[in-house]
C-alpha cells in the first residue's frame, strides 16, 4: 500500500508524490500523523538546502538514507499500531514524537541531544511528519492526554525548544526577559517564560507579530525598534538596570546587539536562532559587562514538562495557529506566505490526509 507524502529531493524540489507506507517493527509505534507544522529549518531546506538533509550520494550515518527525504518534524498524531515489544502505548492514544535521529548507544544518556552525527526525524531520514504515517521506535513517542487537541499538540515541539532555550537561561520568576523577535520560536519562548514567572518585553518590527504578541498575553510589554530605542525602553522597565536575561530568537546582527547593551551586567544571553551568516556581534559589551552568551539547540528532556505546560493550560497553543492547509498546499502556500509574507504567519500546520481542514 502507498500513501501521500512530502519529498526533498533537493533545493527548491519538494514533491508530493505516492511512497510506500512504512510497517511497524518489534519497538516500533505506527502512527496516523493529524498535524504537522512547517518549521523554519524547512524553509532553509527549500531555499538553501540540503543542510540537515544528506544530499544524494551521501548517507546519514545513522539512518543510512539521503535525498529524496520525507520531510516534517513538528507533528502529532494517533497510534494506529504497535509492535510487539510495546506495552505502554496502544492503539487510538495521542501522541507527540521527539524527533531525534541519534545512534542507540546514546539514548538517555546525558545531553543526548549533542551526540555525534545528530539529526532529525523528517530531515534525516525515518520518515516524516508530512506524510500520512510513520514509525517510530517507542523510546521516542509521548503520549498527550485528552484534554490537548491534536492541532495544538503539533506545536510541542517548538514549544520543547522555547523550553530548553530559558533553561539554558538559569532565569528564575520575577526576572526580567528580553526576547529579540516574535516569531513562532520567540512567541513559545516569551510563553515559557511567562509560565515560569518571568516579565517579558518583546522586540518586534511585524505588526501581526505584535498583534500576536500583545493578544496572547505571553509579552508584558512589546517594543518597535522602528518607533522607540528598544535600549532605552528596557531600562525605562527595569528602573535602569537592564534585563535579567535575554533571547536572540531572528538571526539578525542588530537584534543580538541590541539585546547585549539592553542586558544588565552579569546577565544571560540565550542565542535561540540558527544563523546562516556570521553575524557582526559588539563583544566588546559583553566582555565590560561580564556577560554570559550561551548557546541552545533542540532540547533534552523537554517534550514531558512541554505536555504538562500545554494540557494545564499554563501555555495556550491554539492562538499562535494562524493557517491550516492540505499537503498539496505545502510549497505554493505553506511555503511562499513563510518566505514571502511571514509577517502574516505564526504556525501553519499542514493535514497530510485532508482531515480537520473544515474545523
Amino acid at each position: 500500500m502507498t500513501m501521500r507524502a512530502a519529498r526533498f529531493y533537493e533545493q527548491k524540489d519538494i514533491r508530493i508524490e505516492d511512497i510506500e507506507r512504512p510497517t511497524a517493527g518489534p519497538d516500533d509505534v505506527l502512527i496516523d500523523i493529524a498535524w504537522c507544522g512547517i518549521c523554519g529549518t524547512d524553509i532553509h531546506e527549500y531555499q538553501d538546502g540540503p543542510i540537515f538533509i544528506p544530499p544524494k550520494g551521501s548517507p546519514h550515518p545513522v539512518t543510512g538514507e539521503e535525498a529524496p527525504i520525507t520531510l516534517g518534524h513538528e507533528f502529532s498524531g494517533t497510534v494506529a499500531e504497535v509492535g510487539n515489544n510495546v506495552t505502554d502505548l496502544k492503539a487510538g492514544q495521542n501522541v507527540v514524537v521527539e524527533p531525534y535521529v541519534i545512534h542507540k548507544e546514546y539514548w538517555g544518556t546525558d545531553n543526548y541531544h549533542l551526540t555525534p552525527d545528530q539529526n532529525f526525524i523528517g530531515l534525516a531520514g525515518g520518515g516524516g511528519g508530512l506524510a500520512e504515517q510513520i514509525a517510530v521506535d517507542q523510546h521516542w513517542v509521548h503520549p498527550i492526554p485528552d484534554n490537548l487537541p491534536l492541532d495544538e499538540a503539533a506545536l510541542i515541539e517548538p514549544l520543547a525548544v522555547a523550553y530548553h532555550a530559558v533553561e539554558r537561561s538559569e532565569a528564575k520568576a520575577g526576572d526580567v526577559a528580553l526576547i529579540g523577535g516574535a516569531g513562532p520560536i520567540g512567541l513559545l519562548t516569551a510563553a515559557v517564560a511567562k509560565a515560569q514567572g518571568l516579565t517579558t518585553i518583546m522586540s518586534e518590527l511585524s505588526k501581526k507579530r505584535i498583534e500576536t504578541a500583545q493578544e496572547t498575553g505571553v509579552a508584558d510589554h512589546v517594543v518597535n525598534p522602528k518607533e522607540v530605542d528598544v535600549v532605552e525602553e528596557v531600562l525605562k522597565i527595569t528602573d535602569g538596570k537592564g534585563a535579567d536575561v535575554g533571547f536572540e530568537a531572528t538571526s539578525v546582527d542588530v537584534v543580538l546587539n541590541t539585546i547585549l547593551s539592553a542586558v544588565k551586567k552579569a546577565g544571560v544571553i540565550v542565542n535561540v536562532s540558527i544563523w546562516g551568516h556570521k553575524p557582526e556581534a559588539n563583544l566588546a559589551d559583553l566582555v565590560t559587562k561580564e556577560q554570559d552568551l550561551r548557546g541552545t539547540i533542540g532540547y533534552y528532556n523537554s517534550h514531558e514538562p512541554c505536555i504538562e505546560l500545554a494540557s494545564s493550560g499554563k501555555v495556550d497553543l491554539k492562538p499562535f495557529i494562524t493557517h491550516k492547509i492540505a499537503l498539496d498546499e505545502l510549497v505554493d502556500t505553506g511555503f511562499d506566505t513563510l518566505i514571502n509574507h511571514n509577517d502574516t504567519a505564526v504556525k501553519i500546520l499542514v493535514s497530510p490526509t485532508g482531515k480537520g481542514l473544515d474545523n
